[in-house]
This record gives structure tokens, C-alpha cells and sequence, in this order.
């Protein structure tokens, strides 16, 4: 069963205000973003998860170890469990929260196995990245994302003890407290040991820990830090998250004629008016209400739905449990028409449909989101999703507590 075990965090000096030292996920953040992030602080965490220079990765290591001996950085004097909690309203208006608690998860031997179990496919160019940031600052910077089918975690978050707090752009709250108690850190590891971990985000930085510590053993330098990877743990349950879609963006690909008559052999057509955010709204309110999925191309707006054979088709090459994910029927009913296209991946329709719009990308396709029930069956029947299915909001900030693999 999966194992999570307490670690001694390094963390700001200054924790009890982050919103200047802490950042978004690497992988979410643009590189406008990134200039304004490095302009709030000489500190500002992503200068250590995107970092600048001639040798990037170096300069993260360096910032790290100056930073812990000017003393902007220190660590804690024993191992804990962080509980980190995130407090905001969802896109109806509606107070919520997702609460659960930071450890090192315990590698399994390889992504898949055991009872670790990712839900989506990933990506080669990210994975590298990562692994040589690892590489050179040894160290965890942000949590990957793992839910637990166990019931009863919450009540074992209570009575931590506050560290600091972080009100991020979107006006969600962060904070981070400390769980010290060997009884509560003992029944946390149990309730966690009592079903699969299901990884929610940052398969590749998983998958990058296993590279890792794989290439560490094969040059016997294996260290026991490096056999764990930093998680943040939540249940996996309704009540405690907000899965939002990603959209794709096409550039480029086979010009053999309009886009929509490409498309209308395998999908009902449906125009959805001009392109705008009111426009586009509307657009992700059917999609949602009534079916299929939008696209945003040169003449606008439309809503396309499977033809009922396509449809059946698509399905019968899928796993069962993946015949209602909009992103696997849609991949397979679109390949030809988008076989060549350069896709990235964005979760803000309004955004990506204004990219279209401008002329940065060709088209763009709107997703619905995939449910969690559809999450917790796919993983369970060891499916994987295809990559960039699932956009989990908000996101835990980076720079709230970073794992060292060394001391």
C-alpha cells in the first residue's frame, strides 16, 4: 500500500506573509508572468522553478543554497507532515475548499506499479526539464498532487499548527501548518495506506523522481531522500475538488480545405455565433448542458457533436472506462483531421479562444470537464487519461515549504 513519511522542510523565514515569495506551478505559468513574479521579490520562488540564465539549472541550485546561508531560507528542526488547506469561490459563486496535508511519498519501483496509480498520459519535453532541475538543486520544489480513496483524513488535518498564509492572483487563500504529533502523523500514514494513491497533477515530475532515484541506484549513489517525492494528499472527493477541463490549441497541420467541412464526416456542425467572451461562454455552457465539444476556428464559433456511428466506433477502440472522456473519443474521432497540427494545451476558454482570434494558433477545441467518479475509475482500472485531460483548480502554491533529498 502506498507509504508517506514525514520530512523537515525548508521553508521562508518570513512564512507568516508569502504572497510576494510564492508562485504558481511551473507549468502554468506564461513568461509575462513569470517578468512580474521575478519583479515582486529578489526571492520569489520562481525564480528557483523557472529559473534564467546561461545555465538555468545551476543558477536555481545556487539560489538555493544562497538563500538558506543568507538565512532567507531555514529548515525545520525535525520531520513533520504540513496540512495545507485552500480556501476560494468556484465559477458558480460558491464558498469552497480543498484540504489535505504535504509528506514524501515513497517511490514505487516504476510509474504504475504498486499502489501509486497516475490517471493521464505524459509528455517527453516537460519530463527532461524537470529532471534536470532535479539534478542540479536536489531538492523538491513543488508537490506533486496524489487523492486517497480513504475516507476519514480531514478529521486527522485538525489542530495543526499555523505556519503561514498566501492569498494568490485569483484571491484564493493557502496556508500551511505544521502536524508534529507522532499519534497524528501516525494515523495520517494509516489512513493513507488504506487504498491506492490516485495522482491527480504533476505526473511528470513523478515520473522524474523515478528517473532519478533509478539513475542515482545505477551509479550507487542512491541516497534515502531520494526514494520519496513530495505530495500534497487530498481525499478524492466531490466536496473537496474542482476539476476544470484543458483545451487544445492547433497550429499548422494539413491545408486541404476548410476546417468545419473536415470535420463534418465524424461531427454534427453547429454554429455558435462570432468569437467573443460572451460568445464563448455560452459555447462552454452547451457543451456542458448538451453534449459534444466547441471549436473556435477563423469563422468563429461552433459546437461539434459526434455522428452516432463515429461515436460508436471511437468507443469500441477505447477502455470502458474511458468511453465518456470527452478528450479520448474526441482524439480518436479527430486524429486525421489534425494529424500534423503543433497542440498545446491551455484551461482558459476565453483565453485560448482570443488566441485564435488574433491569429497566435489555428484553432482551438473546448473540452468539458471529466468528472471525479471518471477520475477515480480509470485510475483504478490502471487507464490512463489522455495527456492534459484534467486541469485540478486551484493550484497549491509553489514556495509554501520545498523538500531537500540531502539532511
Amino acid at each position: 500500500m502506498p507509504d508517506i513519511v514525514a520530512f523537515r522542510g525548508l521553508r521562508y523565514r518570513s512564512a507568516e506573509r508569502l504572497d510576494a515569495l510564492c508562485a504558481p506551478p511551473y507549468d502554468v505559468i506564461d513568461p509575462d508572468e513569470r517578468a512580474a513574479l521575478y519583479a515582486r521579490s529578489p526571492h520569489n520562488s520562481a525564480r528557483l522553478i523557472l529559473p534564467e540564465g546561461d545555465d538555468p539549472y545551476a543558477q536555481a541550485a545556487t539560489d538555493l543554497v544562497t538563500w538558506e546561508r543568507a538565512g532567507v531560507l531555514v529548515r525545520d528542526e525535525t520531520p513533520r507532515f504540513y496540512a495545507y488547506r485552500m480556501e476560494y469561490v468556484d465559477e458558480d459563486g460558491r464558498p469552497r475548499h480543498t484540504a489535505g496535508f504535504l509528506g514524501a511519498l515513497v517511490l514505487p519501483e516504476a510509474a504504475g506499479a504498486g499502489d501509486v496509480l497516475p490517471h493521464e498520459r505524459t509528455l517527453p519535453k516537460a519530463k527532461s526539464d524537470r529532471l534536470s532541475l532535479l539534478r542540479a538543486t536536489r531538492a523538491n520544489l513543488d508537490p506533486i498532487w496524489g487523492l486517497t480513496p480513504s475516507s476519514g483524513l480531514s478529521a486527522e488535518l485538525e489542530g495543526a499548527s499555523p505556519l503561514g498564509i498566501c492569498t494568490d492572483d485569483h484571491g484564493v487563500r493557502h496556508s500551511i501548518g505544521a502536524i508534529d504529533s507522532v499519534a497524528s502523523i501516525a494515523a495520517i500514514r494509516a489512513v493513507v495506506a488504506g487504498a491506492p494513491l490516485v495522482l491527480a497533477d504533476g505526473h511528470h515530475r513523478f515520473e522524474t523522481a523515478i528517473a532519478y532515484r533509478d539513475e542515482r541506484r545505477a551509479a550507487g549513489l542512491v541516497a534515502d531522500g531520494d526514494g520519496a517525492v513530495m505530495c500534497l494528499v487530498v481525499e478524492l472527493a466531490d466536496a473537496e475538488l474542482w476539476v476544470q477541463p484543458i483545451h487544445r490549441l492547433y497550429t499548422g497541420g494539413p491545408a486541404t480545405g476548410p476546417l468545419r467541412e473536415r470535420l463534418a464526416g465524424a461531427f454534427g456542425v453547429f454554429d455558435a455565433g462570432p468569437n467573443t467572451a460572451e460568445g464563448v461562454a455560452a459555447l462552454e455552457r452547451a457543451v456542458r448542458a448538451e453534449g459534444g465539444v466547441g471549436l473556435v476556428d477563423r469563422e468563429g464559433l461552433a459546437r461539434l457533436v459526434p455522428a452516432a456511428p463515429a461515436l460508436a466506433a471511437a468507443r469500441a477502440a477505447l477502455e470502458p472506462t474511458l468511453v465518456d472522456v470527452a478528450s479520448a473519443w474526441f482524439d480518436e474521432l479527430a486524429a486525421d483531421t489534425f494529424a500534423g497540427a503543433e497542440a498545446t494545451y491551455r484551461n482558459d476558454a476565453t483565453t485560448v479562444a482570443a488566441l485564435v482570434g488574433k491569429g497566435a494558433a489555428d484553432a482551438a477545441v473546448l473540452l468539458p470537464p471529466v468528472t471525479v467518479g471518471q477520475i477515480r475509475a480509470a485510475a483504478l482500472a490502471g487507464v490512463r487519461m489522455p495527456q492534459k485531460t484534467t486541469f485540478f483548480a486551484p493550484k497549491p502554491r509553489t514556495g509554501m515549504v520545498f523538500r531537500m533529498l540531502d539532511g
